[in-house]
């Protein structure tokens, strides 16, 4: 059983928080961040409703910043309780966004990642995080993220057939997905591109949008190569292997430290010739030279040098591509492969026998 915010279940890919994201914007932080602790005790009241009904064994919850509702729920109910952790909020909101309650909003951060039974990050980098706040290291479980393969490991087009659906046949297309911010480095790229020449056949794919799309076109009209960088802004969940599958080198540019991009593992699985960061957590599942061509993030110009290698030898190309195509069933990044982790740790917690629903302390029927 699922419980969320009902927009969220409603809500469609790609679509911004509504009312939520207007209200953040017109009135103070303090008060905004107030009224997200708040929203823990209308948390509660759902959860409280869902295990009543539903009788879990466990809870199994995605960290978000404020909101100890599910601790609390453990607590009163006596259930295991397993946290996915994807990044450190409370630093990640205070480095790029502002906390006006940090005190509160560290110790809610520390709280729910100290009351888990266990914690499941993302990354070993992030996984040092959660440790540095003191939760064992028994209790840390590294969970990378993973794709669907029946989504993205059987697409039935070649490149040369997804290139030519979207006009792009007899180019070499680099290609990205996501989220595009100015830190990613892309205006690199079509620098890159025009200074390529028509003549290289290279076509820039940007699959996604982003505030740095604007910037991007912009550049292209400037350099005059508007036929040559395609940016395709917002796309539906089930159309992105289509573009993928068009990509002859798929870019994973900047990362933030502790991430495990979903995009990394989408490529990985479509077989594509992968460039990237040579970072801690990008190198936990990509090898130089063996699923990927990774490049030093502190050089200004290792990205270019990377795809300027790659897109010059062909041999390279095709070596890194088998590779990353294999990696996903080698190393078991599907979603599957992490709901069976989750169920082992799980069984380790879960006493056999039938579970009470009442809160600890209260009188039973």
């Amino acid at each position: 059983m699922v419980v969320a915010p009902a927009a969220s279940e409603r809500a469609e890919f790609g679509a911004d928080a509504g009312a939520v994201a207007t209200l953040k914007r017109h009135i103070p932080r303090f008060a905004y961040e107030l009224m997200e602790f708040g929203y823990s005790l209308i948390a509660y009241q759902r959860l409280r409703r869902a295990v009543r009904k539903f009788r879990p064994d466990c809870l199994y919850e995605r960290y978000n910043l404020l909101l100890p509702a599910g601790v609390w729920i453990k607590k009163n109910f006596g259930l295991p309780m397993l946290l996915e952790v994807n990044a450190p909020l409370y630093e990640e909101r205070d480095k790029y966004g502002g906390i006006s309650l940090r005190r509160l909003a560290a110790w809610s951060q520390r709280y729910v990642w100290r009351s888990a039974d266990f914690v499941l990050p993302v990354t070993g980098v992030l996984a040092d995080a959660v440790l540095a706040s003191d939760v064992p290291k028994e209790r840390i479980a590294v969970l990378p993220n993973g794709i669907d393969p029946e989504r993205f490991g059987n697409i039935c087009l070649s490149t040369e057939d997804a290139k030519a659906k979207l006009g792009l046949s007899r180019r070499l297309v680099l290609g990205f997905t996501g989220f595009v911010r100015e830190w990613h480095g892309l205006d690199r790229v079509v620098d890159l591109v025009a200074d390529r020449g028509e003549g290289s056949g290279l076509h820039l794919l940007i699959v996604g949008d982003g505030p740095a799309r604007e910037s991007l076109e912009t550049r292209a009209r400037q350099r005059g190569i508007v036929d040559r960088v395609s940016v395709t802004g917002v796309v539906d969940r089930d159309r992105i292997p289509d573009y993928v599958a068009a990509f002859d080198i798929a870019l994973q540019p900047s990362v933030v430290p502790y991430a495990s991009p979903l995009k990394l593992f989408e490529y990985l699985a479509m077989g594509r010739a992968i460039v990237a960061p040579a970072s801690p957590n990008i190198m936990e599942v990509l090898t130089d030279g063996e699923n990927a061509v990774l490049f030093d993030p502190g050089q200004a110009d290792g990205m270019l040098r990377a795809i300027e290698r790659i897109c010059t030898d062909g041999e390279l190309r095709r070596r890194v591509a088998d590779g990353a195509r294999r990696t996903i069933a080698r190393r078991k990044f599907t979603w599957d492969d992490n709901a069976r982790r989750v169920v082992e740790l799980l069984n380790r917690l879960v006493r056999p026998g039938p579970r009470g629903i009442e809160p600890r302390g209260a009188r039973q029927a």
